[in-house]
């Protein structure tokens, strides 16, 4: 079986944590031996000069369009992107980048199936691409793609079509399956397909908790509270910095980047918990492990997730959650010892913290929570939904 793979979503030299869980469930895909994958990631840039003095993509400007990353082929075709601009345009710029590649490696050894790892904008570009080579196609929704995209003229209506002419559908929880049946699209459509974990970083450190907290200097009596996630207005933080006033025996980890940033550090400044309000910025899998093994509680007050990797890392840790009650919350927090799903408000995140700390869950109850999340049962799946929409499921 061989599969044309697309994701704008995937890391590089220039965003190595961007779609990391992409890779690694194509890469657990890989590893079954029952599959050929070719990564194609479109590079979005500006036209020139943009590409070269806006920051965001002067990095990505370098990207060779033939990448050799973590030891696999990814092909990076350049599509123009015009950013904050017309973004309905971006399924058919994709396609106008990717096609003629796809056309020439189908007539060097043919492709079985069009996988699309996002569906926007790769889930329309996909469709086309499938059509133009007269394949099957997947796509896979992860939560703002469905959440965030489907609120956007003409995103809406790319986003509904590819839906209703793919022939399977991915939700990464249940309730992103119920929103896509809320599109109109059949539900028998949607197979759930749940994250994996990296189960050498993201595991329990309890002999080296203190060894830990001290490493990243957090004082033995202070709690450590830590937050992973783009520093966006979907993620909250801003509840968080302001719950911190109510938690003065705790400071904060904030792991992410984003256009938030210099007005979280204005609002941790005014309301005096700067100097217990920590700016990481993005950081390497092995780190972000680190500070969750060593955390007493992970915090993300998301607006809507999907099923969200940054819940199953944490839990995987021992490291019991509050969360908002969005996507597949309830499907990951289904005993106490997960934690605690609240409303997004600093009052709620406040209270459930005191809880936790009062009363904290054993590290193993918590991490017990999540024992069936792997990537080697990502990756399995993955492929098993690929075989069945081929018609050749063992």
């Amino acid at each position: 079986m061989r599969v044309l793979s697309l994701s704008t979503l995937y890391p590089s030299a220039a965003a190595p944590n961007f779609g990391r869980f992409v890779e690694l469930s194509l890469d657990a895909a890989d590893a079954t031996g029952e599959v050929e994958i070719v990564r194609i990631s479109p590079n979005g840039l500006p036209p020139w000069p943009l590409s070269r003095l806006l920051p965001a993509y002067r990095e990505k400007a370098d990207l060779a369009r033939k990448d050799i990353w973590n030891g696999n082929t990814v092909l990076r075709p350049h599509f123009k992107l015009l950013p904050g601009m017309a973004p309905a345009r971006n399924p058919t710029a994709i396609v106008k980048a990717v096609r003629p590649l796809a056309h020439k490696l189908h007539a060097e050894r043919p492709f079985d199936l069009v996988d699309a790892q996002f569906f926007w904008p790769d889930g329309p570009a996909a469709m086309q691409i499938a059509d133009a080579l007269d394949l099957p196609f997947s796509i896979k929704a992860r939560g703002a793609d469905i959440h965030y995209w489907t609120t956007i003229v003409d995103c809406r209506e790319q986003i509904v079509e590819a839906a209703h002419q793919a022939d399977g559908l991915l939700a990464v929880s249940e309730a992103i399956k119920a929103d896509i049946a809320a599109l109109g699209v059949n539900a028998d459509k949607v197979k759930v397909h749940r994250t994996g974990i990296d189960r050498s970083l993201f595991c329990i450190a309890t002999e080296a908790h203190d060894w830990l907290r001290s490493r990243l200097q957090v004082p033995i009596f202070e709690a450590l509270l830590v937050s992973v996630g783009a520093l966006i207005p979907r993620k909250g933080q801003g509840f968080i910095i302001e719950a911190m006033a109510q938690i003065p025996e705790a400071r904060l980890a904030l792991i992410g980047e984003g256009e938030d940033r210099t007005m979280l550090e204005k609002m941790a400044h005014d309301l005096g918990v700067a100097d217990r309000v920590h700016f990481l910025g993005s950081l390497p899998h092995a780190e972000i492990a680190h500070y969750l093994q060593a955390a007493d509680v992970a915090i993300l007050p998301s607006a809507s997730e999907g099923l969200a990797n940054a819940w199953i890392e944490a839990l995987a840790c021992g490291t019991p959650l509050v969360i908002t009650d969005t996507g597949g919350a309830r499907e990951v927090m289904q005993s106490a010892a997960a934690g605690r799903i609240v409303e997004r408000s600093a009052d709620a995140i406040a209270c459930a913290v005191h809880e936790l700390l009062t009363s904290p869950p054993h590290r193993e109850a918590v991490a017990a929570t999540v024992a069936d999340y792997s990537w080697q049962a990502n990756g399995a799946a993955l492929v098993a939904h690929w075989r069945r929409l081929l018609g050749t499921a063992a």
